[in-house]
């Protein structure tokens, strides 16, 4: 686990309210971190807050969609008073799964608002006073997806590899302060919100991963970056690395599409 020392008393979450957001917060504020929670659903936001103040921490929440024009502002002046030592971003979702070709490109701008826009303009925000104060720690949740491309989630595979790629630099850029940036990257895991989508988690050989082991997993090598991937996706990173990239995509297609019933 992170020590609150060496990082600042204050972590932000995004997509701080289920799963393994909400992991990563009960886990820090178990550890002593006081904690702003963002998310877009104010009811799940609040009884994870409640469940982290009982562990004798402060809380503040702020029900935010990361797409807005005035989100970051909102979040930003929300957290101006506090010594922000902890970033996490984990509300990078494929929130529009259409084809590229059959999609609007609304959706997908909302696909690059989520994952790219609001992500870089909050790193950017936390991490020059942590580069400043020459301490801190910023966790990118990032996706197996970013590996390879497919029919429903071309574009979000491609923002999930521009995370990967923006980690591995801002961390080679940070390292010299004493800053702490790590991609954590995520392959089946068992969310509320996969759950509500649907996913057949029963595909035999298929490694599904739990909320509370992801949170920890990823807390307990937050210092070893510039990339992270959670236990028993090695392989699976491994092959998408080396493997000819043609027979790849059409093998990794079909295996989403039964995934996800589509």
């Amino acid at each position: 686990m992170p020590e609150l020392a060496a990082y600042g008393p204050w972590a932000v979450i995004a997509g701080g309210s289920e799963g393994v957001g909400a992991e990563f917060a009960t886990q820090l504020a178990n550890d002593g971190f006081n904690l702003v929670l963002l998310a877009r659903k104010p009811g799940p936001l609040e009884a994870t807050a409640q469940i982290c103040r009982d562990l004798g921490v402060e809380v503040r929440t702020l029900s935010v969609d990361l797409t807005s024009p005035s989100a970051v502002t909102d979040i930003t002046e929300a957290t101006s008073d506090l010594e922000v030592g902890l970033f996490i971003y984990n509300a990078g979702a494929n929130s529009y799964g259409h084809p590229f070709s059959a999609g609007e490109l609304s959706g997908f701008q909302g696909v690059i608002d989520l994952n790219i826009t609001a992500m870089l303009e909050l790193v950017h925000h936390y991490a020059q006073p942590m580069k400043e104060r020459r301490r801190g720690g910023i966790l990118l949740v990032g996706s197996l997806a970013g590996y390879v491309g497919a029919s429903n989630e071309a574009i979000y595979a491609a923002v999930k590899a521009f995370g990967r790629i923006f980690a591995e630099g801002l961390w080679v850029e940070l390292r010299d302060y004493d800053v702490d940036v790590l991609e954590l990257v995520l392959g089946v895991t068992r969310t509320p919100a996969m759950e509500r989508a649907g996913l057949d988690f029963t595909i035999p050989g298929m490694h599904v991963s739990e909320p509370a082991d992801v949170a920890r997993e990823g807390l307990a090598h937050l210092a070893d970056g510039p990339i992270h991937v959670i236990s028993g996706n090695e392989k699976i990173v491994e092959m998408r690395a080396t493997a000819e990239r043609a027979p790849l995509v059409i093998a990794t297609d079909a295996r989403l599409k039964k995934l996800t019933g589509r």
